[in-house]
């Protein structure tokens, strides 16, 4: 497949980094704790956490040398900013998939000398704490043999965390420096290299912002997080958490409540259950209850109505195309249904997807090749169930290889 020429344009490269360094200062209140990228020059991989959608802008600000970003196919096929995209050099790629066309691109960034930026967990988190990231990625580096620097965000989830449409405004901090040399890269077996790696990126939001104690403009305001901790951690019953007051969530079958604070921690209100403070730990508990049920060994995990959207190229954007059911069983993905009047049934490896695309309360990205299948649930609040019992499927599928 022959690769597309990307039209970069250095002064829309200018521009841009003129826009992301006035937002990282100004939006995420960054500060940079080191910055051992500044002066360097290609060929050099970043590998950053992900906390939230703008992390980005912290990297773009970190040197004046041109870096070629990795963004999901689904964003860059569905912005009206596409062109833009390309002449500052962006590379889409499907997430949790890499086409060998992706790696072409991607490896062409790196001979050529230049700086190439890569999120390994492929999403941004939910509940404070780093999604899966792929096992092949190690690989991947001592592939691309370059020299890698890591770029760590901390407090961007705060800032703009996926359950959440307001703005908050508060401190981050950024850190930046080598991990690993291109030699030592290419001489280190591929279990120490994850292990640096994960040490390096792997990250729980709310333990960090537990000891610096930054507070964040309506970082109290915590409407939305009940789409992801759909679960009570008292009751058990599912789907009953509410938010009340803006800063309060309780459970309408058994009146367990926890209120937060402008820093994003949890206190226990009333009399019901036992305080958790982290919104991470809450989630750690719901992904132990699901797990319970890959273990006992329930053939189908997930079966739920759904609409199934998909990428309209001259729009720019989903279209609903069709409709069908969405089912997770302990091996599989599958989606049945009609799509644009024509029967459709996919099925593909839970194992090839440690987690999927998706939005807490409304739908679940499928991919399939360069297909983006978007199934918006009937139930929307049942997303993050789905992804839950993916990520549950997959831990217990490695256990078990392990």
């Amino acid at each position: 497949m022959k690769l597309k020429k990307v039209k970069y344009n250095p002064f829309v490269y200018a521009v841009l980094r003129l826009c992301t360094t006035y937002l990282s200062r100004k939006r995420f209140g960054a500060k940079y704790l080191r910055n051992e990228l500044r002066g360097k020059k290609g060929p050099i991989v970043i590998i950053a956490n992900h906390q939230a959608a703008y992390d980005f802008v912290n990297v773009y600000s970190a040197t004046r040398s041109r870096i070629s970003m990795v963004a999901s196919n689904s964003f860059y096929r569905t912005l009206p900013v596409k062109g833009l995209m390309d002449k500052v050099g962006v590379i889409p790629k499907q997430q949790f998939q890499t086409m060998p066309s992706d790696m072409r691109a991607m490896k062409r960034v790196v001979d050529g000398g230049g700086i190439l930026c890569i999120y390994p967990a492929g999403l941004m988190c939910e509940d404070g704490l780093s999604t899966p990231i792929p096992e092949a990625t190690w690989k991947f580096l001592q592939w691309l043999g370059a020299d890698v620097y890591v770029a760590r965000s901390t407090g961007t989830y705060f800032c703009t965390p996926k359950w959440s449409t307001l703005k908050r405004r508060g401190k981050t901090l950024i850190d930046i420096y080598k991990l690993f040399d291109k030699e030592e890269l290419s001489a280190l077996e591929e279990a120490e290299i994850r292990r640096r790696g994960l040490e390096a990126i792997d990250f729980d939001a709310y333990r960090e912002n537990d000891e610096l104690k930054i507070e964040y403009k309506n970082g109290d305001n915590i409407e939305g997080l009940e789409n992801v901790l759909y679960m009570c951690p008292h009751c058990g019953r599912e789907f009953t958490m509410r938010v009340r007051n803006s800063s309060e969530i309780y459970c309408t079958e058994c009146g367990f409540a926890e209120r937060s604070d402008r820093c994003g921690m949890l206190t226990k209100v009333g009399d019901v259950g036992e305080e958790i403070r982290y919104v991470s730990d809450w989630a750690r508990l719901i992904q132990a209850r699901e797990s319970e049920k890959i273990i006992s060994g329930d053939e189908v995990l997930f079966d739920e109505e759904t609409e199934i959207h998909t990428v309209d190229a001259r729009a720019k954007r989903f279209k609903r195309t069709g409709e069908g059911r969405l089912i997770l069983t302990g091996d599989s993905i599958i989606l049945r249904g009609v799509l644009g009047g024509e029967p459709l049934d996919l099925s593909l490896p839970a194992s090839s997807f440690p987690s999927l695309p998706f939005r807490p309360g409304a739908y679940v990205e499928v991919q399939s090749g360069a297909d983006i299948y978007r199934c918006v649930l009937r139930e929307g609040a049942r997303s993050m169930k789905f992804i839950s019992l993916l990520k549950c499927a997959n831990a217990h599928a490695v256990k078990k290889t392990v």
